[in-house]
């Protein structure tokens, strides 16, 4: 296999994983939206929350780069369930519970105003980022031994059993015990990020594919991890999981028992997953040819994530290396020079090259 392993890194860094600007855009944004709903909750007379905590791919941290910056930030708020009432002291239901949240959001700053989802209250921003708002209650009840027992339920269509927080402890662990490094967020969630930017790499291919929490938990499940080469890890992972669909389209919860996040056993997202997954693959076969230049090797990814990355990223490093040697007036000098560029850049090489079995 093409060696590419240094090029997939710096497309990675550079054009896949959220730059700390956005992240801080986005984090400030929550904030904020927690302050107004806060504020808002007071104002109607509401239950104060008992807390309020960001869930999903931004606490995962395997949110990727959007052109459009379509980013969606889960940031859940918490109730006790016996202060969650209503005007004649029952309980409030689950669609009352997302009206209370979605009224207190509101404020007319907005140029749309909050909306009310099946599982969640959506605060739309501008520029392009909405804040999801899951409701929950925080439900105690005697087991039949005589303990205490609390757990989560989720406002949805009905009042849900649910362990938010348990997803992202799910993934972080996963992370943690398989990627065999610790850089650079562990390769694990780098390969999640590098698999959601290719299924977003064709805005026709957006409501069609399968989901970031589909694509994480296959990739969880079929990961392939490499310690040296990256394009080999991405490879071997994409491959696995091409396999895995071509076995079973079905995706369950990873933490939720019982609960599926397809439809039934011929689900449209992960049909158009696997078959974007086996043209991506026949796209890189190249990449297995002992005659493979690194011209079409880097061609090949930039087809597969509809770039322009990596041959750009090559035609600079060659006008570079021209740069680095113009003006010498010999053979002789030409040939010492590029001999002493490549020595230096060595170390920190963002190139890389060659072959590997």
């Amino acid at each position: 296999m093409k060696n590419c392993h240094k090029d997939l890194i710096a497309y990675h860094n550079e054009e896949v994983t959220l730059p700390h600007k956005d992240r801080t855009e986005m984090r400030g944004r929550r904030d904020i939206n927690r302050r107004r709903l806060k504020s808002g909750l007071q104002r109607d007379n509401e239950p104060k929350p008992m807390d309020c905590r960001s869930q999903g791919s931004y606490s995962m941290r395997t949110m990727v780069q959007q052109p459009d910056k379509d980013y969606d930030i889960d940031d859940g708020v918490y109730f006790d369930k016996e202060k969650l009432k209503g005007a004649r002291g029952g309980d409030k239901s689950a669609n009352d519970a997302k009206e209370m949240v979605r009224k207190a959001l509101h404020d007319d700053s907005f140029r749309w105003p909050p909306e009310k989802l099946k599982n969640c209250v959506r605060v739309y921003y501008a520029e392009g980022y909405h804040v999801d708002v899951p409701v929950y209650r925080q439900v105690t009840e005697t087991n039949i031994w005589g303990e205490n027992e609390t757990y989560f339920e989720l406002a949805s269509t009905a009042w849900e059993r649910s362990d938010p927080l348990a997803v992202t402890n799910w993934f972080l662990a996963a992370n943690k015990d398989q990627s065999p490094d610790t850089a650079n967020g562990g390769q694990l969630r780098r390969i999640v990020r590098l698999l959601k930017t290719f299924s977003r790499s064709r805005t026709s291919w957006k409501d069609r594919i399968a989901t970031g929490f589909m694509i994480t938990t296959l990739v969880v499940e079929k990961y392939r991890p490499n310690a040296t080469y990256e394009d080999k890890a991405l490879y071997n992972t994409m491959v696995a999981v091409r396999d895995r669909l071509n076995w079973d389209l079905k995706i369950k919860h990873p933490i939720v028992e019982g609960e599926m996040l397809t439809k039934g056993s011929d689900d449209g997202r992960t049909k158009f997953l696997l078959e974007k997954l086996d043209w991506a693959i026949e796209k890189l076969a190249v990449l297995f040819d002992p005659a493979c230049t690194r011209e079409q090797a880097l061609k090949a990814w930039d087809q597969v994530f509809n770039a322009t990355f990596f041959i750009e990223r090559l035609a600079n490093y060659e006008s570079e290396i021209h740069k680095s040697v113009r003006g010498r007036g010999t053979a002789a000098a030409l040939l010492i020079k590029g001999a002493e560029y490549a020595a230096t850049k060595e170390p920190v090489d963002k190139i890389g090259g060659g072959r590997y079995a």
